[in-house]
């Protein structure tokens, strides 16, 4: 861990400070969330909360009408067992009455209604009820406001972690919940991959490695097949320093993970309490919330030692439970589970067309990867000696996807790490095939454009012949999992005959409907545009040689290799009579004529944009009486610190305490009547007074104590003070002496001076004023007595000796003169000059020439000598 900080911030120093931002990164978990926060010039690590832990507990819930996060919100759910709520993972974009509905009914005591979306929402024990995704967005701007406290600034993109199992549906159910937090989804990647990002950030990789990422969480376990290399460019060729993170398969289990072990243990308690005391305690939500806590607890001693203590106060009836447990009593229970732990990492396997001896270590994530029988079933599939816990279990893929996020947002300088991911399904578009004939029963075509395993990033594009509006249907092959529909998009391309009508007026040639199907990087599956266009006969000269010497356009076949041609079928006397007509006519293409699409989510769909509108509204009246609420507490609680402070100055009677010195005793009498009616008030009314009453009452104590509190601080700050402006009294003394002094030497040696006789006087005008000033007040105020107001303030003081520090700076700062250039020297250097010319017998033109050369010479060696910045100056 140590190596990465420090290879991280080597990494970020590069980073310009000039580019501000920040990238928060979320591992939202069933059981824990972890956030880290990646910001110039902070270290980069895992986020705290406000207790300083590195994880929090994935719960929201409600104390009467106090609203908790985390470990707060999770120890009431004993007490408060319809207003506690967490495990909400297992709910995103679940339908009511779905696997996933029942599988979270059998391990909360929340009370579970359908929405309008036939989603599931949690309704409180006061009616309130509650959206998944308004749920999970309350926690993550929970975490939002702890990484705007850590930042010092708003923060606003985000990259989330999700299971690589996710649908559409689930990722949806993700980024609405994000938007509704007030966050801005920069990507989501799976958690995987984000491990492999986090491991593959300090190390380096000249040769192919395969590594296996075994997940195991609380709500599911995942294997992730990934390869590691030295990434390349388009053309094959190396790029230093980066690296290359492509994954071949995955596998996974949904329901076989911690959280499955907990209710295991949960019905060991529950059956162990119900044997010794025959009372049916199932439908007591407080007991099951009390044991399915115990339960946790007891899960995670029993995966460090051999058995455990189960201890629960007033468990149901006023009975006290206690009840001893081994591991193998334990792993008796979940012994049906031990076959599935390592099915996923063989799943993985088998899709990437890899074996066991091409991996090189199976990496253990996940906070489940610690318990003992998850450990012992992978073991014994790959082999101990491919086990590797070389990545922190809890904060590999936080730390991992903060990486991520900040090579996506392009304002840090990381190492250059490339991801290449895959989609777990089977994506197919279906419509219906045009009638031919009237009447006739329409036909539904399904065309596989995504398999599984398909890359991540890549488009495909759709070839339809058609002369009117039509839908397009993204689908999966086969249900994802039980309850769950296979539709999730519907996109109406709406325009076609006009568009098709233009085009053929042009003169093109069997005008056709193109449009693209993307598979974005976080996993989403869209149809992003359609666009109608055609071939366009060229009987030019031009146009006949382009097609003679084979550069003219073909027909279909010239799409580019991503394009799948549907409903072929239906096209093929068309295409063959387009192709035979452009053997004697070129061809052109024209700009193609975009189509609107109409998107519609025709089973589960993502809250419209009006739905998380009002759910951002409802998370923002929280807010706002929250916060409301705090300031009414710190209102009160400043009050109440203030009036005890002043209730034990008052007692303090030592003659030598400052209160006591700085203050009149009648000031001290009206203190404490109004600090008697002040805390009477509080006893009385304290509990439902207002903020401004709060404040009031402390600021009419505050109007008493403000006078001795004035005058403690004169005292203590009157000595600096006097002794800053006796020193400005002496320096400007000084430097007066001196300048004068100066003044007359530069007289008398006919030398322009420095500062004029005008200005040596207003100097000392001013300086005299203020140390008579200083000298007059400084003796008034030491005939003022501690407890009485100061005739001289230090304010004052330090403002009059900034006015002769001004004089005194001004008049030290002014530019000396610079001396007159004579011309007497120079003529008398050109005149010597001459002299030695002519003695030397030379003609009268070399005397003549040679004397402005001399002369010229001797002129700036004099100037030179005088002022030796006036060769620069020239």
């Amino acid at each position: 861990m140590t190596r990465l900080l420090l290879f991280l911030c080597l990494w970020l120093s590069l980073w310009s400070e000039r580019v501000l931002g920040s990238v928060l990164a979320i591992d939202y978990g069933a059981d824990f969330i972890k956030a880290s926060l990646m910001k110039p010039g902070q270290p980069f690590d895992v986020l705290l909360n406000r207790d300083s832990k590195r994880k929090m507990q994935s719960t929201v819930g409600w104390k009467h009408n106090d609203r908790l996060f985390g470990q707060d919100a999770a120890s009431i759910a004993g007490r408060f067992p319809l207003d506690s709520f967490s495990s909400l993972k297992f709910l995103q974009a679940a339908p009511y009455g779905s696997e996933a509905a029942s599988f979270y009914a059998s391990i909360s005591t929340a009370d579970m209604v359908q929405t309008e979306r036939g989603t599931v929402a949690l309704r409180r024990s006061d009616g309130t009820e509650w959206t998944v995704e308004e749920l999970i967005a309350m926690q993550f701007a929970y975490v939002r406001e702890l990484a705007e406290s850590t930042a010092g600034e708003k923060v606003s993109d985000v990259i989330v972690t999700v299971p690589p199992y996710y649908t559409q549906f689930e990722r949806d159910a993700v980024v609405d919940a994000i938007e509704i937090s007030g966050l801005r989804t920069l990507a989501l990647i799976n958690d995987g991959t984000a491990v492999a990002v986090n491991y593959a950030m300090t190390r380096s990789f000249p040769t192919p490695e395969y590594h296996v990422i075994f997940d195991a969480g609380a709500s599911s376990i995942r294997a992730t097949v990934v390869e590691f290399s030295a990434a390349s460019d388009s053309k094959s060729k190396v790029v230093k320093d980066a690296t290359q993170i492509t994954v071949h398969g995955i596998g996974y289990d949904r329901y076989t993970g911690g959280t499955e072990l907990t209710r295991r243990l949960r019905d060991l308690l529950l059956n162990d309490f119900q044997k010794r005391y025959k009372r049916d305690i199932s439908n007591d939500k407080r007991a099951m919330a009390k044991l399915w806590k115990e339960a946790g607890r007891v899960k995670t001693i029993l995966s460090a030692n051999n058995e455990a203590q189960a201890t629960i106060e007033s468990l149901a009836y006023d009975l006290d439970y206690k009840g001893k447990f081994t591991r193998a009593e334990f792993e008796a229970a979940c012994k049906d589970l031990k076959l599935h732990y390592a099915v996923p990492i063989l799943e993985a396997l088998a899709h990437s067309g890899l074996k066991l001896d091409n991996i090189t270590s199976v990496i253990l994530a996940g906070g489940a990867s610690r318990t003992p029988m998850i450990q012992d079933a992978v073991k014994a599939a790959v082999g101990a000696n491919k086990l590797a816990f070389n990545v922190n279990a809890d904060e590999a893929a936080v730390l991992g996807a903060a990486l991520h996020g900040a090579g996506l947002s392009r304002q840090f300088k990381t190492k250059d790490i490339r991801i290449t991911d895959i989609g777990p399904y089977d994506i197919q578009v279906s419509y219906q095939a045009e009638s031919k004939q009237p009447g006739a029963r329409p036909r539904t075509i399904n065309s596989l454009v995504f398999p599984t395993g398909s890359k991540t990033g890549t488009k495909k594009t759709l070839t339809f012949k058609r002369q009117d509006d039509f839908s397009v249907k993204l689908a999966y092959k086969t249900p994802p999992l039980r309850g769950y529909p296979t539709d999730f998009l519907e996109a109406e391309i709406v325009g076609v005959g006009e568009a098709i009508k233009n085009l053929t007026e042009a003169g093109a040639i069997d005008p056709v409907i193109k449009a693209t199907v993307m598979l974005s990087e976080s996993g989403f599956a869209s149809l992003r545009d359609a666009v109608a266009t055609g071939e366009y006969k060229d009987d030019s000269l031009t146009g006949k040689l382009k097609d003679l010497f084979g550069k003219g356009s073909s027909s279909s076949a010239s799409v580019d290799e991503t394009t799948a041609d549907v409903g072929t079928a239906e096209a093929d006397s068309t295409a063959t009579s387009s192709s035979a007509e452009t053997s004697a006519t070129a061809v052109s293409k024209k700009e193609p004529i975009p189509l609107e699409i109409d998107t519609k989510f025709p089973t589960i769909s993502p809250m419209s944009v009006a739905e998380k509108r009002i759910g951002r509204d409802r998370l923002k009246a929280i807010d706002a009486e929250e916060a409301s609420k705090r300031r009414r507490e710190e209102a009160r609680n400043t009050l109440e610190a203030y009036v005890y402070r002043l209730r034990d100055l008052l007692e303090d009677e030592s003659t030598e305490a400052p209160f006591v010195k700085c203050s009149q005793s009648a000031e001290r009498k009206a203190i404490s009547e109004k600090l008697a009616e002040t805390y009477t008030w509080l006893q009385e009314h304290g509990d439902d007074a207002t903020t401004m009453e709060y404040i009031d009452k402390r600021t009419a104590l505050e109007s008493l104590e403000r006078p001795i509190v004035h005058r403690y601080k004169e005292i203590e700050e009157f000595p600096q003070a006097l002794n800053n402006s006796q020193m400005w009294n002496w320096s400007s003394r000084l430097f007066l002496t001196d300048a004068r002094q100066n003044f007359t030497k530069e007289l008398e040696a006919g030398l322009p001076t420095k500062y004029t006789k005008e200005e040596l006087d207003e100097f000392e005008k001013v300086l005299k004023e203020h140390e008579s000033w200083l000298d007059e007040w400084v003796e008034k105020q030491k005939k003022v007595k501690m407890n009485e107001d100061p005739v001289i303030l230090t304010s004052e003081m330090r403002a009059r000796a900034k006015v002769l520090e001004n004089h005194l700076q001004k008049l030290y700062r002014k530019r000396a003169p610079k001396p007159a250039t004579t011309k007497k020297s120079s003529a008398s250097a050109s005149s010597g000059t001459a002299s030695t010319s002519t003695s030397a017998g030379t003609s009268e033109a070399t005397s003549e020439s040679d004397t402005a050369s001399a002369g010229s010479s001797s002129s700036t060696g004099a100037a030179s000598s005088q002022d030796p910045h006036r060769h620069e100056e020239l």
